[in-house]
């Protein structure tokens, strides 16, 4: 038996039936990521030590039901506080920055029993679609190491595709996980704004931050949610509704009954053929398991990326302000005074993405343009929003591809970044909203043989019809073949 192969879910069991020690499955997974590192780079830090020592301490306690989590290695992406280990968001700026807490998200996994590997590599600040603008080093696909894994949790879905652990946390701002779990043929679910703590996030867009699982099947997927989700008093934007049974709703069965519609806007112009052909094969086993497929409109999607990105953009120059040199960070060593402390900190310390977002934000946010920009694009969200809202009075769920082609190269768009942009055209729209999505495989394409991803919107709150629907169209599609690494 080859550990790494195994579901979060079936290693959970075993661990919790004694027949597999935390510290073997410990040591099988750091051993596929001293075999795949190399050539992956998905991880920033690897707390080795620490996973084996926690390790033996878990085995020498033995199993604890009440601990849904017991011994189960995970990867958390390097945007969330851990107290152990450097927190960096894979930029300059905060390089060897170990916050004094952790993040809830992170709190709630070590609560139950989570055994953490390491922090994965990402996007400075989760700033772009293909962990290309890592200030240590881009990502590359398990699948094809020419290509991108997608972003900015790009090092996430890499380290869960290939081996290196049970389930990953990454976030998802403008679809930063949906995407890449599309490209690297994983599940990704964005939970509804609120449902999970952003307490120890740290911000990017904070009107559209939410952290969320990456695993290799729904019910793993599930299973993370459901330690992670629930009310936290320490974030004032954390919903108090009350969670379902997320792992009672990833158990596969008939969709009869289930209405799934299709945005038209989502299946039109720009979509790549082998994408399409994939999408339509899933939506032909939705309909063999009873869900009935209709179209629907979503009239504003036109306006998503120009929204998205005024708005996204605006709240990174705020959130950002706070990296001066000053408080903590990098401090640049040639300033002579003040001024310099602050100007040559952040020149030196943020890469270039960065600097174009606050730039772009800073911009819109000035005195005579906040409400031709800011203000018009917070009023188009609400636009997009109640779109949403309303197809979604007629539909459980809407179903579109998570992106318009299979992973790109590495460097094909880094040259134009309005192109990069407009990889996330069929992710942003979801954040604007603040509604859940999920995504999962289809198929892999039959051009290139690269994973498709299509994604499910569903209701505020109701993260477990999303759930259902896609271990349904999991069941019917049967095991995902495993990248060659």
């Amino acid at each position: 038996m080859n550990i790494t192969d195994l579901s979060l879910t079936t290693v959970r069991d075993l661990l919790a039936r004694g027949e597999l020690r935390a510290e073997a499955v410990t040591e099988a997974c750091l051993a596929r990521i001293t075999a795949t590192e190399p050539e992956l780079h998905a991880l920033l830090h690897v707390a080795a030590d620490q996973a084996r020592a926690q390790a033996r301490e878990l085995d020498r306690q033995g199993p604890n039901p009440a601990q849904p989590l017991w011994g189960v290695p995970l990867t958390i992406k390097d945007v969330l506080a851990t107290t152990d280990m450097p927190t960096t968001c894979a930029s300059r700026i905060l390089q060897g920055f170990r916050p004094p807490y952790d993040a809830t998200v992170v709190a709630r996994l070590r609560a139950a029993g989570a055994i953490l590997l390491g922090k994965t590599n990402m996007d400075e600040f989760a700033m772009g679609s293909s962990t290309e603008n890592s200030a240590f080093g881009p990502t590359r696909n398990p699948w094809d190491r020419s290509r991108v894994p997608g972003g900015s949790s790009g090092g996430s879905a890499a380290s869960v595709a290939a081996g290196q652990c049970f389930g990953s946390i990454g976030t998802d701002t403008g679809g930063s996980i949906r995407q890449p779990a599309a490209f690297c043929g994983i599940v990704g679910i964005k939970p509804t704004y609120g449902r999970v703590s952003r307490f120890g996030l740290v911000a990017y867009g904070s009107s559209l931050d939410q952290a969320g699982p990456m695993t290799r099947s729904v019910a793993d997927a599930a299973l993370l949610l459901a330690v992670i989700a629930g009310h936290d008093p320490k974030d004032s934007t954390s919903s108090a509704a009350a969670t379902a049974d997320y792992v009672a709703a990833a158990t596969p069965r008939s969709l009869a009954g289930v209405r799934v519609g299709l945005p038209e806007e989502y299946w039109g112009e720009g979509l790549s053929d082998e994408v399409r052909a994939a999408c339509h094969s899933a939506l032909d086993l939705l309909r063999k398991a009873g869900a009935e497929v209709l179209p629907v409109r979503l009239p504003h999607t036109k306006y998503a990326i120009a929204t998205y990105y005024i708005l996204a953009m605006a709240e990174a120059s705020s959130n950002l302000a706070r990296y001066d040199g000053v408080r903590y960070g990098y401090r640049s060593p040639e300033a002579k005074d003040l001024k310099e402390v602050f100007t040559l900190s952040r020149t030196q310390g943020f890469g270039e993405e960065v600097i174009r977002r606050i730039l772009l934000g800073t911009y819109v946010l000035s005195a005579g343009y906040y409400d031709a920009y800011y203000k018009k694009a917070a009023q188009v969200r609400r636009r997009i929003r109640e779109d949403f809202v309303t197809a979604l009075h007629t539909c459980d769920v809407l179903c579109a591809p998570a992106c318009p082609t299979v992973a790109f190269r590495m460097g094909e768009n880094t040259a134009d970044p309005l192109q990069m942009y407009l990889t996330d055209i069929f992710t942003v729209s979801l954040n604007l909203s603040g509604l859940p999505g999920i995504c999962i495989p289809a198929a892999l394409g039959q051009e290139t043989g690269m994973p498709v991803g299509i994604q499910f919107f569903g209701r505020a709150m109701d993260e477990a019809t999303l759930l259902r629907v896609a271990a349904a169209l999991e069941a019917a599609r049967g095991p995902m073949p495993a990248p060659i690494i």
